[in-house]
């Protein structure tokens, strides 16, 4: 939907995400789960890049659902993608500080968004990463717009990190007692006592916390001809039996450390499903993903009981 389509009486719903694909992915998520269920107009605001990835891999959302969000991109300079280290002993990925140092100029942007939004819709909310509170922030300022924090990380990490007051995170704490609540990607079920340790701990911000996961696609009938090859391998494994091994989309490992990996799977034999890939660029769309390789024959003598998935998996 263009937002010169908004009608004066419709609540218009904002998503904001950090610019990295656990968190384009799942708040892409919660846009169609909004979308397709209370058919109300969602935008999800980004870098065009970003923004691309976001819809590229959308594996299993309907792209029905995908086609009812509107996308808007917000310019950003030209940063440097360099490749992720695979060598160094430092697993924090350091080299996407360009792309991330990038999207922390998009301020006047969103607040220009959010005002021209505004103009059209009788309310705004907006929905954000908590590592995007600084561009959002204007949002304070504005009658009839308010804003809560999506949490894609899990309570217990959340948790984790407000205890020992993780530097990344403080450096957007004074940008987010802005929020009206706190969203979260979970359930009661799955981390009960972590989300009433996290009331404990955030008490004194009088913020409202939901948990409302998980939010994920489950219909299969979308997912990539690829993907279901990895759902067809897994189906004829016994219940509960089988190993998923994966590192994220910004850790890379190198050659003896994937050997090793390697190494031990062939031999404890569990069965497994290993999800083998690089981490991601800045920009995914630039340069040659790495090849890594494994031990020779190591695919064949383990296809049995393990499957390497060298892209995404559902």
């Amino acid at each position: 939907m263009d937002s010169s389509k908004l009608k004066q009486d419709e609540i218009a719903i904002v998503m904001v995400p950090f610019p990295g694909q656990g968190h384009l992915n799942q708040l892409l998520q919660l846009a169609c789960l909004i979308s397709s269920s209370y058919n109300l107009p969602v935008y999800y605001v980004g870098s065009a890049t970003h923004n691309r990835q976001a819809r590229v891999c959308a594996n299993a959302l309907n792209p029905l659902d995908i086609d009812k969000i509107q996308f808007h991109d917000i310019p950003t300079p030209e940063v440097a993608s360099p490749p992720p280290d695979y060598n160094s002993l430092n697993k924090f990925p350091a080299y996407l500080e360009p792309s991330w140092a990038a999207c922390m100029l998009m301020r006047e942007p969103f607040a220009s968004f959010f005002r021209d939004i505004l103009s059209k819709a009788r309310r705004v909310v907006v929905v954000h990463d908590s590592l995007m509170s600084y561009n959002v922030q204007d949002v304070s300022t504005l009658s009839n717009a308010e804003s809560y924090i999506f949490n894609c990380i899990s309570v217990f990490t959340l948790y984790y990190l407000i205890c020992l007051s993780y530097e990344r995170r403080a450096s957007q704490s004074p940008y987010m007692d802005i929020r009206s609540g706190d969203i979260h990607n979970t359930s009661k079920v799955i981390e009960g006592r972590f989300l009433d340790l996290l009331v404990e701990v955030t008490s004194t911000q009088n913020k409202k916390q939901w948990a409302i996961g998980q939010v994920l696609a489950t219909k299969l009938v979308h997912v990539s001809n690829t993907n279901n090859i990895c759902l067809e391998w897994l189906n004829k494994q016994p219940p509960r039996s089988v190993l998923y091994i994966s590192f994220g989309t910004t850790t890379s490992f190198y050659d003896r450390e994937i050997k090793e990996l390697a190494k031990g799977l062939e031999q404890s034999k569990p069965r497994f499903i290993w999800v083998l890939r690089d981490a991601d660029r800045g920009d995914i769309f630039t340069g040659e993903a790495r090849n890594v390789e494994l031990p020779q024959g190591f695919e064949e003598r383990a296809k049995e009981v393990g499957l390497v998935v060298r892209e995404w998996a559902p």
